[in-house]
């Protein structure tokens, strides 16, 4: 900020004339000053590079770069997603004894934040390991539950991510690659089990979804004559206004179309077959467990490129965030991860939400999401910012990525595709971190969802990454 005036007392006549703003940053904050009569000046300013000069230079030399993102690249981009099974997690994710998976980095008990400390406790409760919250709480801080990341099992999670053994997992193959990928079955909004909550109606929530809609869903998947094609799904989806993270509608209603049929054909009571259409239908983020692992099949089959700085997974837990590159295989590059900024549920406000938590920025590694605002700009309803902030993110996207998807269309920059596959490089050289957009947790373990907004890793991640793949390409030359 910079002032006018003649007083030259201790603060130079910083008070003594009308503030002249000077803002770089998203429209939300310049617009709120003017609308106070401020007088604002915006810039479009771009932070330093991160990390270590000579490793950005040593990366940059590596010989095996362009052709390792190449390969990279191309398999992301040939990868499919079809829907094959929906079975019990324990079945397809070896989940034995008390073990239970979560959203992002390794996590141990004592430093799970709140709302993956709720998640914990509740799928606790669910699987009868524990008759009460005091028990729960003592059994996981006596190392009594085998804690380990979705990822580390091909599957990811929403929010705290947490999958218990009974709960039912999508199951989606990618037949090019020949890849698999999980993920738990969406509870809908609000007090949820991956916000955190754990009371009785999360409880009874999840113990249908368990005896009645996990049962329903494997049924009609496997009754189906062509197995649902979840990547064509997402890709219209971006035509038709949603961006494929926080903004679902159209994807869950065409799921919802496609499994009916399956599901009213079904020899079962009607009662049980009208509530879970009655569910899917009144779930506007169901889709978002399907899309998930689409995401996961793309990025996995760009895992192991020698030499290869796209990054292959970001991920949060509530306490850190973690991503990893193709270059450097399943070692993980952690920050502590950043609160959200953003839309707030009724009287919730900034000092309820916890720092960033959840598998679901795989979707903005993959391409959607926070990358791909412009096809739904809607969606700053739902996370805050302005329409012009949403095509600006995600013409700022393309600078960030090796490649245009034109699988994934937006229509409104003229069909170009989503930009897809995150350089850690060119994230060093300009300074700018990827853009997720996410719902926001709770910080007190048991309260549920308070908002959504916009958020980025922090710099240490790819500072790390950065380091790691200096030192392989040194160790290369």
């Amino acid at each position: 900020m910079t002032t006018t005036g003649t007083s030259t007392g201790a603060l130079g006549g910083l008070l003594d004339g009308p503030p002249a703003v000077v803002a770089a940053g998203v429209d939300v904050f310049s617009g709120a000053l003017r609308a106070q009569g401020v007088s604002v000046a915006d810039v479009d300013w771009r932070p330093p590079g991160l990390g270590d000069a000579a490793d950005l230079t040593a990366l940059a030399l590596d010989p095996r770069r362009a052709a390792a993102n190449r390969t990279a690249v191309e398999r992301v981009l040939a990868a499919g997603s079809v829907l094959v099974d929906v079975r019990p997690a324990r079945e397809v994710l070896g989940m034995e004894g008390r073990t239970l998976l979560h959203s992002g980095p390794p996590l141990t008990w004592e430093a799970a934040s709140g709302p993956m400390r709720g998640a914990l406790v509740g799928a606790c409760l669910f699987e009868g390991w524990a008759s009460t919250v005091e028990e729960a709480e003592a059994l996981l801080a006596s190392g009594g539950v085998e804690l380990e990341p979705c990822h580390h099992r091909s599957a990811v999670g929403p929010m705290a991510g947490v999958t218990s053994p009974s709960m039912w997992a999508w199951c989606l193959e990618d037949p090019v690659n020949g890849g698999r990928a999980y993920c738990n079955l969406n509870e809908g909004l609000g007090k949820v089990l991956r916000m955190g909550a754990f009371n009785q109606e999360v409880l009874t929530r999840l113990a249908w979804m368990r005896d009645v809609l996990g049962p329903l869903l494997a049924r009609a998947v496997r009754s189906m004559a062509e197995p649902l094609d979840v990547k064509a799904v997402l890709a219209q989806m971006l035509q038709m206004g949603d961006e494929g993270h926080n903004r679902n509608r159209a994807g869950s209603l065409m799921t919802l179309r496609e499994l009916s049929p399956a599901l009213a054909a079904l020899d079962a009571p009607s009662d049980d077959v009208a509530a879970a259409l009655r569910f899917i239908g009144g779930n506007e983020h169901f889709f978002l467990n399907l899309g998930m692992p689409t995401a996961k099949l793309a990025m996995d089959a760009a895992r192991d490129v020698p030499g290869s700085t796209l990054v292959t997974v970001m991920a949060r837990n509530g306490t850190e965030f973690g991503v990893q590159t193709a270059g450097t295989g399943d070692r993980w590059f952690t920050g502590p991860a950043q609160t959200p900024v953003g839309l707030f549920l009724g009287d919730y406000g900034p000092e309820d939400a916890n720092p960033d938590i959840g598998d679901s920025a795989i979707m903005e590694t993959y391409g959607v999401g926070g990358f791909s605002m412009a096809a739904a700009p809607a969606i700053v309803r739902f996370v805050g910012g302005t329409v012009p902030d949403a095509l600006a993110t995600t013409e700022r996207m393309y600078q960030l990525t090796l490649a245009e998807n034109p699988a994934m269309a937006i229509p409104i920059l003229g069909f170009r595709g989503a930009p897809t596959g995150i350089d850690v490089l060119a994230v060093a050289r300009t300074g700018w971190l990827p853009q997720i957009n996410t719902g926001m947790a709770g910080r007190v373990a048991g309260t549920g969802q308070v908002g959504a907004g916009l958020v980025q890793p922090p710099r240490e991640c790819f500072e790390g990454a950065l380091a790691a793949l200096a030192q392989e390409a040194r160790a290369a030359a």
